[in-house]
């Protein structure tokens, strides 16, 4: 492997591990960019699929308070969320991923758009078990169709008044779980091949030390700060989709 090719995975575990550690979400908008120049689509999302699961057991531990303190909530996210991955893969075969991908994109720039130059974000503050799992099962089956599976739930909890610790605490252990499932099924395909494991053995260590950067900057910001990164993240997240679709 090339020096230059390693820089440019340095670079991408780095930007993605920070993101991970800052927001709990968002890690392959920021890394893919980057390891798409050096490797290719199945390897790249191989790479930061792991990576996103790995770095997240970080943010994990920083909100295992909350998690614990709220497991009920989490649960109506991650139980539907696991049962959608599969039906996702399935509908693949039957819908087109790059439409759905266009259609998502354009939901997280209108939202994102809106509330990033609003004074007053929203605020849903009654409980909503029904919606919260019907979010869960479609960022599931989003993350089997096209890996977007934190695209949904980042919007529904930006929405949220809760405290930031509550919030990354159905974010993070969401996108570590589906996107966990998700890695042994590419692994069970053959995705992680002797150069994909090369790349990820030079990446894990630059994308842990950047994910704790990240966590840093999450302990000092306010709960409004973070819902107000939650959004602005909504809007780059569907321009990085919307981006990549177009070309």
């Amino acid at each position: 492997m090339s020096w230059s090719a390693v820089l440019y995975i340095l670079l991408g575990a780095s930007a993605g591990g920070f993101v991970n550690g800052l927001a709990g979400s968002g890690t392959a908008l920021f890394a893919l960019g980057f390891l798409l120049i050096v490797l290719d689509p199945v390897s790249a999302v191989a790479l930061v699929t792991l990576m996103s699961v790995l770095t997240g057991l970080q943010g994990l531990w920083e909100v295992r308070a909350a998690v614990t303190q709220n497991l009920s909530r989490l649960l109506r996210f991650i139980v539907p969320g696991l049962l959608g991955v599969p039906v996702g893969i399935t509908l693949l075969a039957l819908i087109n991923a790059e439409t759905l991908k266009l259609v998502i994109a354009i939901l997280l720039i209108v939202y994102g758009g809106f509330f990033s130059f609003r004074t007053n974000l929203p605020r849903f503050e009654r409980r909503t078990p029904v919606l919260d799992s019907g979010v869960g099962l479609v960022g599931g089956v989003l993350g089997g169709m096209a890996s977007l599976s934190g695209a949904l739930p980042l919007i529904w909890c930006s929405m949220r008044p809760w405290p930031k610790a509550e919030t990354r605490a159905v974010l993070q252990p969401f996108n570590v779980a589906v996107l966990g499932t998700t890695a042994l099924m590419l692994w069970s395909r053959g995705a992680y091949d002797r150069d994909t494991v090369t790349a990820f053995l030079i990446a894990l260590p630059a994308s842990l030390l950047a994910a704790q950067v990240g966590l840093m900057v999450f302990r000092r910001i306010s709960d409004t700060m973070f819902r107000r990164l939650l959004i602005g993240l909504s809007l780059l997240l569907g321009l990085g989709i919307l981006i990549r679709v177009l070309i």
